[in-house]
Formats: structure tokens, C-alpha cells, sequence
């Protein structure tokens, strides 16, 4: 790893024996492992360590060896890599409940990006041993976790689709649709989106660089598309912003 990287990336703080979440069952608000007995769960949770992380604070680093499963209980993680020149690229974003770590725990690689918190983050870390150990008595955590992984393969491959056949405009027009759905609201034209985030952690996303996306932004607003108040957009013709998403357009 580039000395660049390593100052680009804050540490965390060690490991601790985990504590009662909220609801006393963190391992129970998990897709996977919700699917074990109580009991089991119990047990599984007594031998599990404890990440309490920053903001900013490194969970684990892309090419650092994979010694376990990592599982989110409180805040939000985001999976980046960061190229040798320093130009980032989040992969994905996790949240309360997610499991990290799958694919090197089974291919014995290091891990294919860091993973940094977002927000103030608690995660469980469980040792390799022991989830080899519980998926060969329980065969459907197993079926859970593969599941998890071809969901993520199939956002990388769009992911690639995007970069490579897509320009910024309509990555950026994707990634407002996207953002609108989340409201579970139809698109429809006034309607406001909060991105929440700046160019430069929106670039970061879209694989692209800051400048990249501000043209981006003022090419949807001269075509009528949406109109801007900082990061608060608001779509002023939702059929022509999902056909540009769509890259039909």
C-alpha cells in the first residue's frame, strides 16, 4: 500500500468483548445470522470482539488480510478504494446489519477496499474459524451469505457497465433517480431530493472528478431538467431525467 494511502486512511481503535446493542440481539437484526436459534446466537455473540470507529476511522484496508467477518450494529461504513494517484471510488454503502468481509474469508485474499466510517460506527468482528465452523452446521447462513455476494457482484458489474458506456451527465441522472426512489414516492416533477453530499464525495461515487460533475450539473439545469439549491435538487422533468438515466436520451 502507497505511504499516500496510509495518510489518507485513520486507524481504529482495538478490539473490545462486544456490549448489549439497543435491542440486546444485535446478531438478530442481521440477514443472516437472524436465521440461527436464540441460543446459538448467544454463543456466536460471546465470540465476537468489538469496533467502535470515528468518523473517518478505517474498519479495514483494501489488501490487508482477511482474518474474519466483520457485521455493522450501529452507523454506516463505505466501502472506497483509492487509486495510486489519490482519486477515490466508493464501491458501496453499508449500514446496520450488513455483514463485511465475505468474499476474502472464503478465497483467502486480502480485502478489495478499505472500509471507512461514514458516521460514528459499532461492528462485531467474528474470527474466521468460528464462521467456517457455524456455516458447516448451518447450511442456510451459508445459502444467506452467497446470496449477499451475488447481490454485490451484480452492483459492481453495473457498476463497470456505467463507467465504462455511460457519461457523467447520466450517471448523474441515475444517481438523483436512485436517490428519488428511496422516498418511495414516484418520480414526479417538483419533487425535492436531498443528496446530502458534495461534488467531491459525489464524484467519488460516480467515478468521475468534481469539475466533471459541476459541468454535469449544469448541463441538466440548462436542459431543464432539474434546478439546484446546493445539494438539494429539485427535478423539473422526471420523464427526461429517467430517460437520461436510462441512457436513452
Amino acid at each position: 500500500m502507497t505511504s499516500k494511502r496510509k495518510r489518507r486512511l485513520a486507524p481504529a481503535r482495538g478490539m473490545a468483548a462486544p456490549r448489549a446493542g439497543p435491542q440486546g440481539d444485535p446478531l438478530g437484526r442481521t440477514a443472516h445470522f437472524r436465521l440461527l436459534p436464540p441460543a446459538e446466537r448467544r454463543r456466536l455473540l460471546g465470540q465476537c470482539t468489538e469496533r467502535v470507529l470515528k468518523v473517518g476511522e478505517v474498519l479495514f484496508a483494501e489488501g490487508e488480510p482477511c482474518r474474519g467477518l466483520y457485521i455493522l450494529v450501529e452507523g454506516r461504513v463505505e466501502l472506497r478504494q483509492l487509486s495510486p494517484r489519490g482519486r477515490e471510488q466508493v464501491l458501496h454503502t453499508e449500514g446496520p446489519g450488513a455483514t463485511l468481509g465475505e468474499a476474502p474469508l472464503f478465497d483467502h485474499g486480502g480485502y478489495v477496499a478499505s472500509a471507512v466510517a461514514a458516521v460514528p460506527t459499532r461492528a462485531l468482528f467474528v474470527p474466521r474459524a468460528d464462521v467456517i465452523a457455524l456455516l458447516r452446521r448451518h447450511p442456510a447462513i451459508a445459502v444467506s451469505l452467497l446470496e449477499t455476494m451475488a447481490r454485490r457482484v451484480r452492483r459492481f458489474a453495473d457498476m463497470a457497465g456505467s463507467l465504462t458506456f455511460h457519461a457523467v451527465p447520466e450517471r448523474l441522472a441515475h444517481y438523483i433517480v436512485t436517490a428519488a426512489g428511496e422516498s418511495e414516492r414516484p418520480l414526479a416533477a417538483g419533487m425535492l431530493v436531498d443528496l446530502a453530499l458534495t461534488q467531491e464525495q459525489l464524484a467519488a461515487r460516480l467515478g468521475t472528478v468534481r469539475e466533471l460533475v459541476a459541468r454535469a450539473f449544469s448541463q441538466l439545469e440548462a436542459r431543464g431538467v432539474i434546478t439546484r439549491k446546493r445539494a438539494r435538487i429539485v427535478i423539473r422533468d422526471p420523464e427526461r431525467l429517467a430517460a437520461l438515466a436510462r441512457g436513452t436520451w
